[in-house]
């Protein structure tokens, strides 16, 4: 190789991973260094379970390695699983927040599965949780239906006290933006697990035609979900790579919103790092290879995320 080709594979390698830096460096930022929060304001980053295929103890191990404050997980159900959970959360001194749900298509069972998981996790002698994340209901469901449900969890949210939250999830109740105003005006003490990335799948759009509607709803969000969705998919292959910048910087001006109320308001803060396995990663056609590293993609994020919102 001649040295004006060596030269020129050299200088083209700097340009690329600088234009590659840039928008890394930018999303880095903190928005909020001149705003002092007020007290009470905490950050707690949540890591996920989906995917990972190691014991109850290895998965709050490596959470706790990472630097994570808690995780998020399904209820277990059983007591064996309901005491290895919380042998592993107390050993590790982690936080926890529970996922709920009810699977049935008929709105009967649906609600008597949900409010059994719901009142075992409210009921549960080991460790509160900080908060419960609910799939809430079918897209299906008519309104009267999917009302039962949000009117338990908002009399179980009063006598437990603990945050209990509606999450933006497709197939469920509020699989749509003008579908979960409509249940947050109608039930004003509702509130948001803020999942955007879906939306922006359902409706294939960064929304920005919607910015009334979702900035309701961003009022109304206590817990994020920080996977990072784009028009044609729930899930960007890895938020690092730079032809996605602009789809990440579109998830953070909705993410900043909501922590600049909570820092103005001195309230807790809970994000969980959900980019999820395959086939939500997406893979290789035919060895259904990942194209990327979820575990790592997630710590990703809640490094990201800490440094600008600290």
């Amino acid at each position: 190789m001649n040295q004006t080709r060596r030269k020129f594979l050299q200088n083209t390698a700097v340009v690329t991973a600088a234009s590659m830096l840039a928008p890394i460096q930018n999303i880095s930022a903190n928005p909020f260094k001149n705003m002092k929060a007020k007290a009470g304001y905490e950050l707690l980053f949540m890591q996920t379970d989906w995917g990972f295929e190691g014991t109850r103890d290895e998965f709050c191990a490596a959470a706790k390695k990472e630097g994570y404050e808690g995780i998020e997980v399904w209820w277990p159900g059983e007591d064996k699983a309901v005491k290895e959970l919380f042998d592993a959360v107390k050993k590790y001194k982690l936080e926890i927040g529970f996922l709920c749900a009810g699977s049935q298509s008929n709105i009967t069972e649906h609600l008597a599965s949900f409010k059994k998981s719901l009142d075992a996790i409210c009921a549960n002698s080991y460790q509160k949780p900080v908060y419960i994340n609910c799939h809430s209901g079918k897209d299906y469901f008519t309104y009267e239906e999917n009302k039962q449900i949000i009117d338990y969890v908002t009399a179980k949210r009063t006598s437990s006290g603990i945050p209990i939250y509606h999450e933006t999830h497709r197939s469920r109740m509020m699989f749509a933006a003008p579908v979960a105003r409509n249940f947050a005006e109608k039930s004003p003490e509702l509130r948001f697990t803020l999942d955007i990335s879906h939306w922006c799948n359902v409706h294939e759009s960064l929304l920005s035609d919607q910015k009334q509607t979702i900035d309701f709803i961003l009022e109304k969000t206590d817990h994020i979900h920080s996977r990072v969705g784009h028009p044609e998919g729930p899930q960007v292959n890895d938020p690092r790579a730079p032809e996605w910048t602009k789809v990440v910087e579109a998830h953070l001006a909705w993410w900043d919103k909501v922590i600049e109320r909570k820092k103005k308001n001195g309230e807790r803060m809970t994000i969980l790092t959900e980019f999820g396995p395959a086939d939500y990663m997406p893979t290789l056609p035919y060895t259904r290879q990942p194209v990327a590293d979820q575990w790592a993609i997630n710590v990703y994020m809640m490094n990201l995320l800490r440094k600008r919102y600290q």
